[in-house]
């Protein structure tokens, strides 16, 4: 049988997972802001039918939405992530191998099923998905990543195909191709496509029948192996394991700007915490973390500044304790008292790269870490967040009332987490 990948993803996903707890919201335009309610994320195509592009700022197309009776919401990604867990396990129960590319996106490897059965499978799992879990989604197959993804693009462009395209199909191959242009090909963006149009480019068809070698030179060894998946040589594999974190990062905007310095360690203490929470995860740690913070560019009336420093740890660790008290040295070092007008600091944040497995990494031979007692504290810690939620249980100095905090993340039109909160189940009343 021949290698056949599908690509399925949630349609308008963060919007999609709104709407399965609110029926109103069936054909009324609705969108999802990032963190802090700053810009859309997530639209409907209602939505996009009224001219709301990707990233557009919320206080800038506010009138337009109440205008129009657009459904604004605050991000809610406990409630996204764990809808997408439960269509994963969809995906897990119809084919043996699947890579959770995104948060509504995966592959799934479907070469043991025969050619002819695979569009019914396609379907059978859109239906699946749409009657367990309410999120429509889209279907792409192909011998490839690339065309997969390809494929899942048409399968959400056109609706007579009813959301499923199958490029393994050499005839939808051969039509397709000619008639999709090479901007819309996964990993060409405007530097890739300006190259590719220089060089008389224009469908995807165009760029599969160009010499690789060319390629190669504009675009590097990405745009070779592009026209190779594009012929159906397979050059990126099914990844079932996530590879290995080779850094971590935890920045957040403040709600509010931040003038004075307690506020400014409060959120680093809390970026630092979240921080060590990922390394358990993973059971990695880092020896250094890189802390920094800065104004906006916005704040025209202000003055700017923008600093950053590396503080060093006598060895890897991802203790929150530790990593804070590294992370309010950072400060300390950086801080400068404020002046007439102050800095008005709007992101702050607390970045490693070069992580290593913790069980394995060297521990050093002067200033070392007490790991055993800070490896209990921190299951302890961490055993009670997961039993009562995140926050539950915090180091002081990371804050211990954040939603009167200036710098916390502001989530004010965010609905309820329905499936992880049993105190936010929705209540149906006789």
């Amino acid at each position: 049988m021949s290698r056949a990948i599908a690509l399925i993803d949630g349609n308008s996903f963060y919007c999609s997972c709104e709407r399965v707890f609110d029926g109103k919201l069936a054909g009324v335009p609705v969108i999802v802001l990032s963190n802090n309610d700053g810009c859309a994320i997530a639209r409907t195509p209602e939505a996009k039918a009224l001219g709301i592009k990707m990233g557009d700022p919320y206080f800038k197309i506010r009138d337009l939405c109440r205008a129009q009776g657009v459904r604004v919401f605050s991000s809610n990604y406990t409630l996204y992530g764990d809808m997408s867990a439960r269509i994963n396990a969809i995906y897990r129960s119809a084919a043996p191998r699947v890579e959770v590319y995104s948060i509504d996106e995966s592959f799934l490897d479907l070469s043991d099923v025969l050619e002819r059965d695979r569009q019914s499978l396609a379907r059978d799992i859109r239906a699946t998905v749409r009657a367990w879990t309410g999120i429509p989604t889209c279907v792409g197959i192909g011998p490839t990543k690339t065309l997969a993804k390809l494929a899942n693009h048409i399968a959400k462009s056109v609706a007579e195909l009813g959301g499923v395209c199958d490029l393994t199909d050499r005839q939808v191959y051969d039509f397709w191709l000619p008639r999709i242009h090479v901007g819309e090909l996964w990993g060409v963006g405007r530097a890739s496509l300006a190259k590719l149009e220089a060089m008389g480019v224009d469908s995807v068809a165009d760029l599969r029948d160009l010499d690789p070698r060319p390629v190669r030179k504009a675009l590097t060894v990405v745009g070779e192996r592009m026209i190779h998946e594009l012929r159906g040589l397979s050059c990126l594999s099914l990844e079932q394991v996530p590879a290995q974190r080779k850094g971590c990062a935890v920045t957040r905007s403040f709600s509010s700007r931040i003038e004075d310095r307690e506020s400014l360690e409060q959120a680093v203490a809390a970026h630092a915490t979240r921080l060590g929470e990922k390394l358990r995860r993973e059971g990695l740690g880092t020896d250094h973390v890189t802390v920094f913070f800065h104004t906006s560019e916005h704040d025209r009336d202000s003055p700017q500044r923008s600093v950053s420093t590396v503080v060093t740890l006598p060895e890897a660790s991802n203790d929150s304790m530790v990593l804070i008290k590294a992370a309010l040295h950072g400060v300390a070092r950086t801080w400068r008292p404020q002046g007439d007008p102050p800095w008005r600091y709007s992101k702050a944040g607390v970045i490693t790269v070069d992580l290593v497995p913790l069980a394995a990494s060297q521990r050093a031979l002067i200033g070392q870490l007490d790991r055993e007692h800070g490896a209990a504290v921190m299951a302890a810690m961490d055993a009670c967040n997961a039993r009562f939620g995140r926050g539950a249980v915090v180091p002081a100095r990371a804050g211990l009332e954040r939603a009167r905090a200036g710098w916390s993340t502001k989530f004010e039109m965010r609905t309820p987490r329905y499936t992880t909160r049993i105190d936010e189940l929705p209540v149906a009343l006789a």
